[in-house]
């Protein structure tokens, strides 16, 4: 169960016993004293690691902040980071600064750090569509393992968008739209393993990708503005719409001949997650071998398809002993 709570900074350590004591297992931290001073960050991530390494930690915590010390204190425990993505005007200039976000990101990445985005549209002074498509294009190519949008959260306390200048009110209900597609099919679809590889023959951005997917949405009466809601849906059923899409997408490309490739690694990927995250079991159909799958060779689409054998077989996906696992039946 995921609760939060309040304390002192000279509590923290018998907080954190509290929490073992208590039989809390997640633990969200929104001490702002804490999030916003590296030492006091650092003081509670080794508290943290030594009193209770168990605990599932999730740190809302600005980007800068996260320097290699502290990147290294949260590489040593069950964490994941949520970072705010996001820009500042300057004389109704949108500013932006993607080097800043690529090194961090790098660390991110070179540590094995679990980090998603929070990420805003028209909430600063000229801001537009153009630039948050850009934005968005920039946060996907880092691998972020999700990105959320506290604008489309009802009770949120998130700035909510209006029109300006270079927003409108019309391109605020477009994005709002493309956010809940990328909710979808990016975060609840758990697409960051194989996301970019599939856009690759695609020939297309990110941005543009999920236009499309909110246009697909829409007319399958499962976007933002129908009552079906993603937040109460399956993995599974999640996946299922993915390769409808994908299917239509690949099709409309002229690159039907690789959906077949594609199916095999959204499908496999899938069951190794819901076997990781909800510790479901599953049997898997695949046209190629599961090794090569899931194996670097996969990153590239075009070449997987050219150079590899069809191997036709069934896979088992199951929980071992260091996490999922999987044979041939």
């Amino acid at each position: 169960m995921e609760k939060t709570f309040s304390f002192k900074s000279s509590e923290i350590e018998s907080s954190i016993e509290d929490f073992k004591n208590k039989g809390i297992t997640e633990f969200t931290l929104q001490d702002e004293e804490i999030l916003s001073h590296k030492g006091k960050l650092l003081k509670f991530l080794n508290l943290v690691e030594k009193k209770y390494p168990e605990l599932f930690l999730t740190l809302p915590v600005n980007a800068d902040v996260l320097d290699l010390d502290v990147c290294r204190a949260v590489s040593n425990l069950y964490c994941t980071l949520e970072i705010p993505l996001c820009g500042t005007s300057k004389g109704g200039t949108y500013l932006f600064d993607k080097k800043f976000y690529s090194r961090r990101a790098q660390t991110f990445n070179n540590l094995g750090l679990v980090f998603g985005f929070d990420m805003d549209f028209a909430a600063e002074d000229g801001d537009s569509v153009k630039l948050f498509r850009d934005r968005l294009d920039f946060a996907l190519s880092l691998y972020p393992n999700h990105i959320d949008f506290p604008q489309l959260e009802k009770n949120s306390a998130a700035k909510m968008p209006k029109p300006t200048a270079t927003f409108s009110t019309q391109d605020i209900q477009k994005m709002r739209e493309v956010s809940y597609a990328i909710e979808t099919f990016y975060s609840y679809g758990r697409a960051v393993t194989w996301f970019l590889s599939i856009l690759k023959p695609l020939k297309m951005n990110a941005s543009k990708f999920f236009q499309d997917f909110s246009e697909w949405q829409t007319l399958n009466n499962c976007g933002l503005e129908s009552s079906w809601n993603v937040a109460l849906a399956s993995h599974s059923e999640i996946e299922k719409m993915q390769l409808e899409f994908l299917k239509f997408k690949y099709e409309e490309k002229n690159k039907a001949d690789l959906f077949t490739v594609v199916s095999n690694i959204v499908r496999l990927n899938g069951a190794l997650s819901r076997c990781y995250g909800e510790n479901l079991e599953g049997e898997v159909e695949l046209n190629y071998n599961p090794d090569e799958l899931l194996g670097g060779g996969a990153f590239d689409i075009q070449s997987f398809f050219d150079n590899s054998i069809i191997e036709n077989s069934r896979v088992k996906v199951f929980m071992g002993g260091e996490g999922p696992e999987y044979h041939y039946v």
